[in-house]
């Protein structure tokens, strides 16, 4: 019973690639919530604020950067 080594389970990956993860977290949920809103209260009258700049390109931008991020964080190598 005394021989038995008692191994604490590691991390997949190091703390660099989760402040990554994190990151591209972060850019994605931003990206999401500036693709939000934009609609009309009465469903007659059409709204031309939902072709606005912030939700044709900064929007899907941030969700693009923030999935680089993401794909990056899990690809680097964790011992370096």
């Amino acid at each position: 019973m005394k021989d038995e080594i008692i191994q604490k389970p590691a991390f997949i990956f190091g703390k660099k690639n989760y402040i990554f993860m994190i990151v591209g977290l972060v850019f994605i949920a931003l990206g999401f919530i500036f693709m939000a809103g934009g609609g009309s209260e009465n469903p007659e009258v059409f709204n031309e604020e939902i072709y606005n700049w912030q939700r044709i390109r900064l929007a899907p931008t941030l969700v693009i950067i923030g999935l680089g991020i993401e794909i990056y964080a899990i690809l680097a190598n964790p011992k370096k």
